[in-house]
């Protein structure tokens, strides 16, 4: 974990390592107050209770609240955004999969401040293992667990399908912090958190 920490850092990107995930929920909660803030599909983030955390002093935007392309698109436009992620490499680099693309995109787009919260059970050995993972573990528990018609959801494995539930169609890897984003904060957690 601290060479991975050291790389992350060297790539641009903010690191803050917490023992345990309701730490960094309550690290989040005490940095957040009158933003609008965006959550993208995250298990990790819903397991954390963060919604319930911040959604007095924010204006928060979650899809998984409040259903719709309506509060995806304003998800992605927020002020701050917050999720998780598929796997981060030894040498840094952050790998994330989407079915719709709302996700990735709340990550790729100009923000005061992008949180993303990772277990320890997401450390990978390399960028392949990284995408391995992606793949062949995250991948195929969230088509299960949205119960949609893939070949993953059914044996757990990618097959690279051509299902219209496919729920890995956009693959974003950053090797380092884009500049556009003034602030991107891995906080890694001593827990497995998530898939």
């Amino acid at each position: 974990m601290e060479k991975t920490i050291e790389r992350l850092r060297k790539n641009g990107f903010e690191v803050t390592r917490f023992a345990s995930g309701e730490e960094a929920a309550d690290y989040i909660a005490a940095n957040l107050s009158g933003k609008t803030v965006g959550i993208g599909g995250s298990m990790t983030v819903r397991g954390l209770n963060i919604y319930d955390r911040i959604r007095d002093n924010n204006t928060v935007h979650w899809h998984m609240i409040v259903p719709g392309d309506e509060t995806m698109a304003a998800a992605s436009a927020a002020e701050v955004y917050i999720t998780s992620v598929n796997a981060i490499s030894e040498e840094g680099y952050i790998v994330n999969i989407d079915g719709r693309g709302n996700r990735v995109a709340g990550t790729l787009m100009m923000k005061d401040k992008v949180y993303l919260i990772v277990g320890k059970n997401k450390l990978a050995g390399d960028l392949n293992a990284a995408i391995e993972r992606a793949r062949n573990i995250a991948a195929p528990l969230n088509a299960k667990r949205l119960e949609m018609k893939t070949p993953c959801a059914v044996d757990g494995r990618c097959h690279n399908c051509s299902s219209p539930d496919r729920i890995c169609n956009a693959l974003v890897v950053f090797w380092r912090k884009p500049g556009w984003c003034r602030s991107m904060e891995i906080l890694l957690v001593d827990e497995e958190l998530g898939f």
